[in-house]
């Protein structure tokens, strides 16, 4: 063999060897997330069908409805970001998210039906309902089909309607490649996309690449957390299916009757600000929470939104104000302040 073929030979070593140790680190990390969403959840059989969903911590029932991408551990991740662990957590899998199927009728209409369905077999009366991205649609439905079973509303960037300016999907190159892969189920290509190229899902998932890299260090690790969390791609791209392709219309939005805040951020890559402008402007006494900067994800304002879901509750007769023993439920039959509105 000559010289040549030895450099060739030697290539094609280092090549078997780095993609068997590509191989083993993809098998090893999607092994975790598989088994992460193999335990920690149950099904109910419900009058609307089986609906996989999580529990976690006592107090105020509150229902969390997760967004695009999610499952019952996003939604759980989620409201403890928001509102600690002073509440009774229930985290649905939304349809073709994990395990739970795809009805003949996968509209946010029927879908709110179910958290209602889920809501009388956990035997819970009324809830706290955070709807956070696409979940923000079902959550909307279930306080106007439902109003009795809701007792304060709130929608986190909303991916609902908008009369001018609708909520989209994030128009770069690269989204659209992930968008594709999203469709296919690609676990192996989601993974490797997050090692070699993070910012791409940064922007797929609503936020500027920017916005992340001036956040401070626990800001970065949150993100990375969550384009973590969307693994494995495969167990939740039916459900991400259903929501990248809404039939999205006016809704009587008047007619809620539910204490109702609605935050969201300029610079949110789907476009949910004027959304969540139309739903704070239509529901009566909505409070709107915009910010500058942080994205789909509101990056940096983690606390902020903490502070202004706990005083929101506080004044929808929940919980106590934060800094007067914060997160603290309050007995159901405490008086509630008026809601203030920002319209």
């Amino acid at each position: 063999m000559g010289r040549i073929g030895w450099v060739l030979s030697a290539v094609s070593g280092a090549v078997v060897v780095v993609g068997g140790l590509v191989f083993l680190s993809y098998s090893k990390d999607i092994e975790r997330a598989r088994s992460a969403v193999a335990t920690g959840a149950r099904t109910a059989i419900t009058a609307a069908g089986p609906i996989e969903y999580a529990e976690r911590d006592d107090g105020v029932p509150l229902l969390s409805i997760h967004g695009a991408g999610g499952g019952w551990d996003q939604g759980l991740t989620n409201v403890h970001d928001l509102v600690g662990s002073d509440f009774r957590v229930i985290a649905p899998s939304r349809f073709g998210y994990l395990g739970t199927p795809i009805p003949t009728d996968a509209s946010p209409a029927a879908q709110a039906d179910a958290h209602v369905a889920l809501l009388s077999e956990l035997q819970i009366d009324k809830a706290v309902v955070v709807g956070v991205s696409a979940g923000a649609r079902s959550a909307i439905e279930l306080a106007l089909r439902h109003p009795d079973r809701v007792s304060a509303l709130i929608l986190i960037v909303p991916g609902t309607y908008a009369p001018e300016s609708p909520v989209m999907v994030e128009g770069s190159r690269g989204s659209a490649f992930v968008f594709w892969l999203v469709n296919t189920g690609a676990d192996f290509a989601w993974w490797a996309i997050e090692k070699v190229a993070p910012s791409v899902l940064i922007r797929f998932l609503g936020v500027p690449p920017e916005v992340v890299e001036a956040a401070a260090a626990k800001d970065r690790d949150r993100v990375t957390a969550i384009i973590r969390s969307v693994e494995p791609l495969s167990r939740r791209f039916p459900g991400i299916n259903i929501d990248s392709a809404p039939d999205l219309h006016r809704l009587p939005l008047e007619k809620i009757a539910a204490p109702t805040v609605v935050v969201s951020a300029e610079d949110d890559l789907f476009n949910t600000l004027p959304a969540a402008k139309f739903a704070a402007s239509s529901i009566p006494g909505a409070k709107l929470v915009a910010y500058d900067t942080g994205g789909h994800l509101l990056v940096g304002h983690g606390e902020e939104v903490k502070k202004v879901v706990s005083d929101f509750l506080a004044q929808a007769g929940t919980m106590l104000p934060s800094g007067s023993r914060a997160g603290t439920p309050v007995r159901p039959n405490s008086p509630a302040p008026p809601i203030s509105s920002t319209r």
